[in-house]
């Protein structure tokens, strides 16, 4: 099992609006990724959100978690996604700061 790819994404809304825009902001990446992601499971408790997904035919997990000043995810991935976690990693920071920006 590969180690867990975790990305950390500062932000200064707090962590109601911060949980409403990601709420959001996942709604639209679900629908802008449709080709390549698939989510299986999505369930928010209180200020964390467990989901399992499928890209490339590859089954991953994981949780994001909203604090008053961050947004932390956290997802186990499979060996082929793995090899592709920088990408990923970078892709994930970039569309998490997209929704948590300042409007």
């Amino acid at each position: 099992m590969t180690q867990p790819l975790v990305v950390s994404i500062p932000h200064r809304l707090g962590k109601d609006e911060a949980i409403r825009r990601m709420k959001a902001g996942l709604d639209t990446v679900n629908k802008q990724y449709t080709h390549l992601l698939q989510v299986n499971e999505e369930t928010w408790s209180g200020d964390r959100l467990a989901f399992r997904v499928t890209a490339m035919k590859q089954q991953a997990s994981g949780v994001i978690d909203v604090a008053e000043d961050h947004v932390r995810l956290e997802v186990t991935l499979p060996w082929l996604l793995a090899r592709l976690a920088s990408g990923i990693q970078t892709m994930i920071r970039d569309k998490g700061r997209l929704m948590l920006e300042k409007k």
